[in-house]
């Protein structure tokens, strides 16, 4: 059976992931981030390199591989630590349903409002 994330107990990885979006994770971070790098759909939330080492753009790339990739009209991130971190916070919702209301760096809010208390 595929491991499924649960919101609670993993939530200590969206701050370790947070903290360094781009490198060596721990072996409960793996774990989180393979799950939520697979979609069942087939379809999947994904980041496209325009320029190397200089512009970032969040796509969807559908189920049928013979289909091109489907653009947002989002911001182009010149950072690639700010757009892994957008593309983390996607699909996180769309595995758990819940918000990650944190900005990449320095402090901010917790995952939801019912996460407070």
């Amino acid at each position: 059976m595929a491991y499924r994330i649960d919101p609670k107990t993993d939530r200590q990885f969206v701050e370790e992931f947070r903290r360094n979006p781009v490198g060596r994770h721990s072996p409960g971070l793996m774990r989180v981030l393979n799950t939520l790098r697979h979609d069942p759909t087939g379809s999947q939330i994904v980041l496209f390199c325009r320029k190397p080492f200089a512009e970032w753009q969040i796509a969807h790339m559908p189920a049928d591989r013979a289909e091109p990739l489907v653009f947002e009209d989002s911001p182009v991130f010149t950072d690639r630590d700010e757009a892994e971190w957008e593309v983390f916070r996607r699909r996180w919702r769309a595995a758990t349903g819940q918000d990650i209301n944190l900005p990449l760096r320095g402090h901010g809010l917790p995952l939801d409002d019912d996460e407070t208390g």
